[in-house]
């Protein structure tokens, strides 16, 4: 870890949540570094900033920004006095610690709601490998049926402030997603829940969703070794949505230009999470590609074993490609035009959700 000291040059962005800001740390080169004001207020035009720059120091994919663990203000007194009116704490145990009105919390007007809650009654889930498939997913729905309302569901085994991600606010904004719930140690979603049952609870019986969406936050874990990666939330997500009561519905991650061969046709993060996390049966939506790629898709999910325990649910997966609603959505720095079959299966994923609402998926054997 490495912190340092640095002058607030600039307020280049601010969003509920975020502050984006142009910072000159001390002894070092200009920047820019990221600011939350619910965990160290908001910074202005020559605030003194406390900078975490490990990521930025060690080159990692973190878009080449610092993160602001406080400001100095004028250096006396209260830096920040934001009470939440809850007392569920996330960052637990953590300088940056911060107190929210759970959803489950006594505190909370849903209290009695969540209190009766233990069932999804059916609600269709889409549970993803990767946060960019969130929007492409959403949109697949909206596309089958514009009056479904979708909920998003943020787990908190990658990024934890939901305010990070610029696309779930084009999505909330474009109308894509209806409401957001943020579990575990991920905070700053339109509900925040204490894990992950309990969110998709939230979602279900407080937001009212007819189709729910779990994703990790941006910046997925890889290690190159068979559960070292952020993958395995998938396989955990499916495993929550079966023990409630929903029809869990798995997004391949797929891709035929990456470079890494462990990533190839179907991701060994989605095999993983299906063959190995996974334990109840869940509908994995398969996109209709070109010959070839199907057929390399198909072979890797049957060695995989991925058939014995789950159900096979096709779908066109973009034929009719929905809309974004103007949202630029990217996944490693890949557009649509570059990697189609990555989202071509995560419109698949959508396409599936949405029939599941009425009923309309293949019958068991």
């Amino acid at each position: 870890m490495r912190l340092v000291w640095a002058t607030v040059t600039a307020v280049e962005s601010s969003a509920p949540g975020m502050q984006r800001l142009a910072v000159t740390p001390d002894g070092g080169a200009d920047g820019i570094a990221i600011g939350y004001p619910p965990l160290c207020g908001e910074c202005a035009l020559g605030d003194r900033v406390l900078l975490n720059t490990t990521a930025v120091d060690l080159d990692l994919g973190t878009g080449g920004t610092h993160f602001v663990v406080a400001r100095a203000g004028h250096g006396e007194g209260v830096q920040l006095d934001d009470s939440s009116g809850g007392h569920i704490m996330k960052l637990r145990y953590t300088p940056l610690q911060r107190d929210v009105l759970a959803v489950e919390s006594p505190e909370s007007p849903f209290h009695d709601v969540m209190k009766a809650a233990d069932d999804l009654d059916g609600l269709p889930v889409v549970c993803c490998g990767l946060h960019s498939q969130v929007p492409l997913v959403a949109a697949a729905i909206k596309h089958a049926d514009p009056t479904l309302r979708i909920t998003y569901c943020m787990t908190d085994q990658a990024a934890l402030p939901i305010a990070l991600s610029r696309v779930i606010g084009a999505s909330t904004q474009a109308g894509l997603l209806d409401a957001t719930v943020t579990c575990g140690s991920a905070f700053g979603g339109d509900l925040e829940a204490v894990n992950l049952h309990s969110g998709l609870l939230a979602a279900r019986h407080v937001a009212g969703a007819d189709v729910a969406i779990v994703a990790i936050g941006p910046g997925v874990v890889g290690t190159s070794t068979p559960f070292g990666h952020g993958g395995v939330a998938q396989g955990e997500a499916l495993n929550a949505v079966s023990v409630l009561g929903g029809v869990p519905i798995a997004c391949l991650r797929l891709s035929f230009v990456d470079a890494r061969k462990r990533h190839r046709a179907v991701s060994h993060h989605t095999l993983c999470a299906l063959s190995r996390v996974a334990m109840g049966s869940a509908l994995v939506a398969v996109p209709s590609l070109p010959h070839a790629q199907a057929a390399e898709v198909d072979a890797a999910l049957e060695e995989s074993g991925v058939w014995a325990r789950h159900r096979r649910e096709q779908a066109m997966g973009g034929a009719d490609v929905p809309s974004l609603r103007g949202i630029d959505v990217t996944t490693m720095r890949r557009g649509f035009d570059d990697d189609p079959a990555f989202f071509f299966a995560a419109y698949a994923a959508g396409e599936v959700a949405a029939r599941s609402v009425v009923g309309k998926v293949t019958d068991k054997d």
